[in-house]
């Protein structure tokens, strides 16, 4: 049991050394990152990590105050400011692909905001009608709840928050006591969209949905609104193909064939194996890595941060994140199973969830197990916005765990 007497008054210290820990070592990761034998912009970008990391932990300290009545209370409220930061992403947004705001003194990533409006809301939703979502046609709440930010999100396009949205839907719908198999129908339409690509495959599957319709006996509007919603997705699918950014296309391209270009869409993935699989045992040494120092993965202090920890610290220095994050989500969902506060509990198995899938992709995709994303990896990558907002999780966790 990990819900003590002595934990009602300073929480979890376990959950909150094992973040802090993972925190630092992400610190020194970038530090490494930024140490080329080229010119780069990253040699002291570490430094603006540690403040990011610095405002977090007060940050995290704040939230672990709020008593969860008053988060629940403020769920709304949080949930539209994040609507209209992304509003206004989509607006006047700086970057790449728009999605960020420019603070002057600092750079803020709305969709990071509206992973913690969107778990809030959800969670307050779910818990106050959780007796109403054994039928799927009662499930239009929370799906609106997390599809509104999700197209924001989409529109910028920012593929890679557009899955953890999802990911946040299934994982909150599970953890409500939502059946499986009508979980299962309402994302059936999402394979075919992926499917919708090759008339074969989808028509496979439209046939086997139909099928498992049939044997459901469910209700006969539900079961129509399903078929169509399959058809929509299967034919919506190759347009949105169409209306994606071409660096979107070829990262998706990349994944079905990695030595397609090897010096295009490919360079990244390629340079990025190379990187992980040449580190062996112990690894070339911290700061040592040649791959990192001649620049050849971009975005090393970001996405592929874990590129640099294979290669500089080998099998060994891998190995020990992995059982570093291991130990953070066994904890997270041992706090999720023995909350005494249905919204708490929500709270909790969203935020494993989502810093699950933070992990789970980001990992995947230096290795070429699923396409290139964009996705940080959870207290460790470079960036301000998702590190502030893991810190928020934590801190509310924190109470979840003191109000127990």
């Amino acid at each position: 049991m990990i819900l003590t007497r002595r934990n009602r008054v300073i929480g979890d210290p376990v959950l909150l050394m094992l973040a802090a820990l993972l925190a630092g070592l992400g610190i020194a990761m970038i530090y490494s990152a930024g140490q080329l034998d080229v010119p780069s912009s990253t040699r002291g970008i570490w430094l603006r990590q540690l403040i990011w990391l610095a405002v977090a932990l007060v940050a995290l300290a704040g939230a672990s105050q709020v008593p969860l009545r008053i988060i629940k209370w403020l769920a709304p409220w949080v949930y539209g400011g994040s609507l209209l930061l992304l509003g206004l992403a989509l607006a006047v947004g700086v970057g790449p692909n728009g999605s960020w705001l420019d603070l002057r003194v600092a750079r803020l990533q709305p969709s990071e905001v509206a992973k913690l409006g969107t778990i809030l809301m959800l969670a307050r939703e779910l818990t106050d009608g959780k007796d109403r979502y054994t039928r799927l046609s009662k499930l239009w709440r929370p799906v609106a709840i997390v599809f509104i930010p999700l197209a924001l999100v989409m529109l910028q396009p920012d593929l890679g928050s557009t899955i953890i949205f999802g990911a946040m839907l299934i994982a909150a719908l599970f953890w409500a006591g939502v059946p499986a198999r009508r979980i299962l129908l309402l994302v059936t339409p999402v394979l075919s969209l992926l499917l919708g690509f090759n008339w074969v495959l989808w028509g496979i599957w439209f046939i086997l949905v139909v099928a498992v319709l049939y044997f459901d006996r469910g209700y006969m509007i539900e079961s129509a609104g399903v078929v169509l919603a399959n058809f929509a997705a299967g034919v919506i699918g190759p347009r949105l193909w169409d209306s994606l950014a071409e660096y979107q296309q070829n990262r998706l391209l990349v994944f079905v064939e990695p030595s397609a270009d090897p010096l295009g869409g490919s360079w990244q993935l390629i340079q990025s194996k190379v990187a992980i699989g040449s580190g062996g045992l112990l690894g070339a040494g911290f700061a040592q890595g040649p791959q990192k120092r001649l620049g050849f993965v971009p975005a090393q202090h970001t996405d592929f941060i874990f590129s640099v920890v294979g290669e500089e610290l080998g099998f060994v220095g891998v190995l020990v994140f992995l059982v570093l994050f291991g130990a953070l989500f066994w904890r997270l969902l041992r706090v999720a199973i023995e909350a005494g506060d249905d919204y708490g509990s929500l709270i909790v198995f969203c935020v494993f969830a989502v810093l699950l899938a933070h992990m789970a992709i980001n990992i995947g995709m230096t290795i070429g197990l699923v396409p290139l994303t964009g996705l940080p990896l959870p207290l460790v990558s470079y960036g301000g916005s998702f590190l502030l907002v893991s810190c928020i999780f934590i801190g509310m966790v924190q109470r979840v765990v003191y109000e127990r």
